[in-house]
């Protein structure tokens, strides 16, 4: 959809080629003066480039018209600015501490870890909630918002994409990722707000207890739901032989299940415990299924100005004027 700033300039650009049409008629003075044109041979008063000797004119009212459509400001809309739909406000806390690197997870048959599955889960899920506004919060040693609520889909999985290991301190602060998440959720309006949490450690960092976050949580009115992430036992983790080369050292990774089912069940949440690619899923489509509720969502208008292409035109045509005159329609006094 094309819509235009100043719209008065487009009533200027289609009234002043008649403007300037009936202004020139009014002024046309002959070059040369004859008692009547029956005096001329009559086949050859438009022949050659006589016929043609006018287009030059019309295209500096055509170039003249073309500022003023510019003037105009013509833009491209690419998004509705208000409607209504059911859909719930979620923010999405991921842990992307070094723990995630353990390579338990498989994807068409490769080895993963933890984080690109939980990443390529997690985009699914983004997908099925075309409704909602989304935010998203990774948190390790420290916390911090990768993106606000936004109804944005495309913009949102473009920086899940560069969520990657290393990108915060190591440490598991989960008091601070639910902090940061209900920080998104402070000023929603929604009447159904939720947090999804998903760890595969125990918290250890951070000056928040998670369990005093998950009480704010409950004054906010906001459902915590937790997802453990790993498998049970030793697990693959990846290190670097003394030749540069990539080995797996069987690890022990801690999860402390009785604080996720904890926060989940002081909200009025559920806990999930996830142990390979299939049940990740699965958990993410058991969230899905969460109630929908009536709102008035506010979307955005992504303007594209398109004067400039206007502008161009009317400078080719000008400039084309300019040559066509001086050479092909050269006039000799």
């Amino acid at each position: 959809m094309i819509v235009f700033k100043t719209p008065i300039f487009l009533i200027v650009a289609v009234a002043l080629p008649f403007a300037v049409g009936y202004w020139l008629r009014e002024r046309k003075e002959p070059a040369l003066r004859f008692s009547s044109v029956d005096l001329l041979p009559k086949g050859h008063l438009k022949q050659g480039k006589v016929r043609w000797i006018k287009v030059p004119r019309y295209m500096r009212i055509l170039a003249l018209a073309l500022l003023c459509v510019a003037m105009a400001g013509p833009r491209s809309v690419s998004e509705h600015a208000i409607y209504n739909t059911e859909g719930i406000d979620i923010v999405l806390a991921l842990d992307i501490s070094g723990s995630m690197a353990a390579e338990d997870f498989s994807w068409e048959g490769k080895r993963v870890n933890r984080l690109d599955i939980v990443k390529r889960v997690v985009g699914e899920f983004i997908k099925e909630r075309a409704n909602d506004r989304i935010g998203l919060v990774a948190f390790s040693r420290e916390a911090y918002t990768v993106s606000p609520l936004t109804t944005d889909h495309d913009w949102l999985m473009q920086n899940l994409e560069r969520l990657r290991l290393g990108l915060i301190e190591d440490g598991t602060a989960i008091g601070s990722g639910l902090s940061s998440a209900l920080l998104r959720l402070r000023n929603s309006e929604a009447k159904s707000k939720v947090v999804v949490l998903l760890t595969d450690g125990m918290n250890n960092a951070g000056k928040i207890d998670p369990r005093q976050a998950a009480e704010v949580a409950k004054g906010l009115e906001v459902k915590i739901y937790t997802v453990g992430a790993g498998s049970r036992g030793l697990v693959p983790f990846p290190v670097q032989d003394m030749w540069g080369r990539k080995v797996y050292q069987k690890v022990q990774i801690d999860l402390d299940e009785g604080l996720l089912q904890g926060i989940a069940d002081q909200t009025g949440g559920r806990y999930f415990r996830a142990t390979d690619t299939d049940s990740l899923r699965k958990v993410y489509q058991e969230i899905d299924l969460l109630e929908k509720v009536e709102m008035e969502q506010y979307g955005y208008r992504q303007y594209k100005e398109l004067f400039v292409y206007c502008v161009y035109a009317a400078l080719f045509l000008i400039g084309l004027e300019v040559i066509l005159k001086n050479t092909f329609f050269l006039k000799l006094p």
